[in-house]
């Protein structure tokens, strides 16, 4: 399908040694032999989909751009990605506080805390390497090439994706589905651990807004807000954590008792084909993050430092212009806000800053301050790690490319023989 990626192996792409196949825990499948499993058996089903056979699969991954060999960025995404930034930051920055009324307002970000902006800085940097601690302990089991470097590069990577590309974000999917299947690691692998991954840091997001809507809700923390910005999100948040814990009980022979159906010919053959996948692997990635967090693994705080740091460049940006907000309107302005990624719009410049503005406007912060922080947040968290981020791309593609050759060496005396 033009356009679309499936998470499928080429079959002529030279694939590294099955070592990391082996020594990931993977599903194993008991339904396969219609047998009872061991308890060993029971202790590793909730870590990773196994592989199987059958590689060629659509695990369900959303829609993404189109991926060359050297991946999904190309010249003209790049062109045209930062042709739209220029507007959107003169747009955003000159003319809509001019609209807005806020000339004299708009003149104090130059006297902004010079001190308070490099805490919020350096505070951006340890949000993106909370990521990349959060992305080395969920994808790096049992696969020798994501070392430190290459847990470093293709978060970074993402980032820059995600910036460059108006894929609502599919652009960072896009970015590490490339480089894993590169480093050797199957289709269904991948599906499980970013449902693994997705699992974990958004379960942060939705917990919070549960406890920072009900505190504000019932007055337990400082602040105040409109109910249908505390406790309906606090509702729909709990909901949607209910649901995907849920996802967890899915059998694990889902796939295999719609096998019937997709041997149909025409739409609902191919509708179950297609969606027989996507619950099994929503359900192994779920038991798969369960699993991780039953074994306390330190490293699955980088999602509450992902969150945490960033938030704090917020609180950061405020306080350099004068303002301090209430720790629980600063958590739900900022992921009420931050639901303005999802437009197609390149690092969501424009949803973010609208959202998280007319969040605060709502909570009763003064709007001249408010468009100031946020706008000062953006400055800093869209280009700290975006421009890190395009390096890391390109010292990802090198990786890769090192892989590859390691790939043809390893095969050649396989041909000669």
């Amino acid at each position: 399908m033009g356009g679309e990626i499936h998470p499928m192996r080429d079959r002529n792409e030279p694939v590294a040694a099955e070592e990391p196949r082996r020594g990931a825990a993977e599903e194993p499948l008991r339904a396969r032999d219609g047998g009872e499993s061991s308890p060993d058996e029971e202790q590793r089903v909730a870590f990773d989909l196994t592989p199987g056979e059958d590689d060629d699969v659509d695990v369900g991954l959303p829609e993404m751009p189109t991926m060359g060999p050297t991946g999904p960025i190309t010249r003209r995404n790049l062109v045209f990605a930062m042709l739209f930034i220029v507007a959107a930051i003169v747009g955003l920055y000159f003319l809509i506080p001019k609209f807005a009324g806020l000339h004299q307002t708009w003149g104090q970000i130059s006297r902004g805390n010079v001190l308070w902006l490099a805490v919020a800085a350096g505070l951006e940097f340890l949000s993106v390497a909370s990521y990349a601690v959060l992305f080395r302990t969920v994808f790096a089991r049992g696969m020798p090439r994501l070392g430190w470097r290459a847990s470093v590069e293709i978060p970074l990577a993402g980032i820059a994706a995600i910036r460059l590309l108006a894929a609502a974000g599919a652009g960072g999917v896009a970015v590490t589905v490339w480089a894993l299947r590169r480093a050797g690691m199957s289709s269904r692998v991948i599906g499980c651990r970013m449902a693994a991954n997705y699992s974990i840091q958004y379960s942060i997001y939705l917990l919070a807004l549960v406890v920072c809507g009900l505190g504000l809700w019932t007055g337990a923390f400082g602040g105040q807000g409109p109910t249908a910005l505390t406790l309906i999100p606090a509702i729909l948040s709990a909901v949607a954590l209910g649901l995907g814990a849920a996802m967890g009980l899915v059998p694990d022979d889902f796939e295999r008792r719609l096998e019937r159906l997709s041997r149909r010919k025409g739409r609902i053959g191919r509708l179950a084909t297609r969606f027989a996948t996507l619950p099994a692997t929503l359900g192994a990635g779920v038991r798969t993050a369960l699993a991780l967090i039953r074994e306390r693994h330190w490293g699955l705080l980088g999602a509450v430092g992902y969150w945490g740091f960033d938030i704090a460049v917020l609180g950061a940006s405020f306080r350099a212009f004068g303002s301090v907000v209430p720790v629980a309107v600063l958590v739900m302005g900022y992921f009420l806000g931050t639901l303005g990624s999802l437009l197609p719009l390149p690092g969501g410049i424009g949803g973010v800053e609208g959202g998280m503005i007319g969040a605060f406007a709502a909570f009763g912060v003064p709007a001249g301050r408010t468009v100031i922080a946020v706008l000062a947040y953006r400055a800093i968290s869209f280009w700290l790690p975006t421009l890190p981020g395009i390096g890391g791309y390109f010292t990802l593609r090198s990786t890769v490319r090192g892989w590859r050759v390691a790939d043809d060496e390893q095969r050649e005396p396989v041909s000669e023989g």
